[in-house]
């Protein structure tokens, strides 16, 4: 039976339920429903509405609940609108009419938006930790790799020559704002609803403070309509996840170039790489590729529920059942991407030869011979005029580049001297560059930052 059928009097109709039903999906908040309902009953037995005996009677049914769900018992029934109706009805069973008084000063309205963010709130805290595995796995590999240098890119044609260490800590520190922003979203979603009933509050002398503290709340709502309409921490959820996924989709799409023949500056171990079904020799980035599709699909659930948000008059609308599919289903998937992701970098195995062979191109030290000349005291512009003039000789006429710089007035074999192996990297000095020097802070630096993340996400 639903908690409203004496208001029409007639049994719903089959297919207006199988529209509506939310049981389905939302059974995964039957935990958190029974932890809300429990903190509930606490504050109706504070306000006298509850006589000592029916709390202990009340809570003592939904520890019995709580118990099915963990040990798996649980039976949810066809008849069930929801997971909330179908707790309150185990109740109504475990307790007899006592049951019928659990509901008492507060509406689902309020009682799916407190379950919800309760849900919402550990899940965070979860993909936190997730997020900062990965970080610290590339932080490792970053160790690891030391004076190993490679190309970087830009447009993704050859610019620069890098440390392997700065491409690995560039999506490190990608990472490390995921786990702020995840925090902070975490943050301003720490707000109790429980208390706010249908959108007005209640006639009963409830305290939505002694709720909001039992259940770990940061704070209680402050506004009652604001509190059973605000999504706004599905949507900040929701991008997080998304902004995350794309963060994850280019560290994908690295590994897929870099571990092709093509390149060949990564291999992949077996145990992270899947196989072709006809073609024998094959060694697929599947992992790679699959975090950056998921991206797309993170997006879309992002796109999809400011949608349904933006023509939402106040208060609760039956609109917001549509948070639930979305954001859990984006919850879990950063959760599965994360682990597999990490597993991925930490058992790559780096071609540093075929890197440097690579790296070691001497146009891509041109910036370095401008820059040489601006040391002397030519302007930026004319410099760049000058080496670039010998690059473009160097591809028309079959010349070496180094012969050309050797050879040239205004650079010489001193100059020649900066475009052998290595010696770009070396000049990299600038803070937040890619030298050697410069890349041993920041790789301190972002290793103090993860232990600082740790120590409040928590140990694994």
């Amino acid at each position: 039976m639903t908690l409203w059928a004496k208001r029409t009097g007639v049994p719903p109709a089959p297919a207006m339920m199988a529209f509506s039903a939310s049981l389905p999906f939302d059974r995964r908040l039957a935990a958190d429903d029974v932890a809300a309902s429990i903190a509930h009953v606490h504050g109706l037995g504070r306000a006298g509405i509850l006589e000592e005996a029916e709390v202990a009677a009340l809570v003592a049914a939904l520890e019995t609940v709580r118990a099915e769900i963990e040990g798996g018992s649980f039976v949810f029934d066809d008849a069930d609108e929801d997971v909330h109706t179908a707790i309150e009805r185990r109740v109504t069973q475990l307790a007899g009419p006592l049951g019928a008084k659990l509901h008492t000063g507060r509406s689902r309205n309020d009682q799916v938006a407190t379950a919800l963010r309760l849900y919402t709130r550990r899940r965070v805290g979860e993909v936190e930790a997730l997020v900062l595995d990965l970080a610290e796995t590339l932080a490792q590999r970053a160790e690891e790799a030391g004076a190993a240098y490679c190309p970087g890119y830009t447009h993704l044609q050859r610019a620069q020559p890098v440390l392997v260490a700065h491409l690995l800590l560039a999506h490190g520190w990608a990472l490390l704002r995921d786990v702020a922003r995840l925090a902070e979203v975490r943050g301003r979603l720490d707000v109790s609803p429980l208390g706010a009933g249908a959108l007005g509050g209640s006639s009963l002398p409830l305290d939505p403070d002694a709720t909001a503290n039992e259940l770990g709340f940061a704070r209680r709502f402050e506004n009652s309509m604001d509190a059973v309409s605000d999504r706004d921490f599905v949507a900040e959820t929701l991008f997080a996840c998304a902004l995350l996924g794309v963060h994850l989709s280019r560290l994908g799409e690295e590994v897929v170039i870099f571990a092709s023949e093509e390149f060949g500056f990564f291999r992949l171990d077996d145990a992270w790489a899947t196989g072709s079904s006809m073609l024998p020799q094959k060694k697929n980035p599947d992992i790679a590729e699959l975090a950056r599709g998921k991206a797309g699909r993170l997006i879309g659930h992002l796109a999809g529920f400011l949608a349904t948000l933006k023509g939402l008059p106040l208060a609760y609308n039956r609109d917001l059942q549509e948070d639930k599919e979305p954001l859990f289903d984006a919850l879990d998937q950063v959760s599965l991407a994360l682990p597999a992701l990490r597993g991925l970098v930490a058992t790559l195995r780096f071609d540093t030869a075929a890197m440097a062979r690579a790296a070691d191109d001497p146009t891509l030290a041109a910036v370095d011979l401008a820059e040489w000349l601006v040391s002397s005291g030519m302007p930026f512009r004319e410099a760049h005029g000058v080496v670039g003039e010998l690059v473009r000789r160097s591809f028309d006429e079959g010349v070496p580049f180094e012969d050309l710089v050797a050879a040239s007035e205004v650079l010489g074999p001193a100059a020649a001297r900066l475009l052998e192996p290595g010696a770009a990297i070396e000049r990299r000095s600038s803070p937040g560059g890619s030298g050697a020097a410069a890349v041993a802070e920041q790789l301190e630096r972002f290793k103090q930052q993860c232990a600082a993340e740790r120590s409040r996400v928590g140990g694994r």
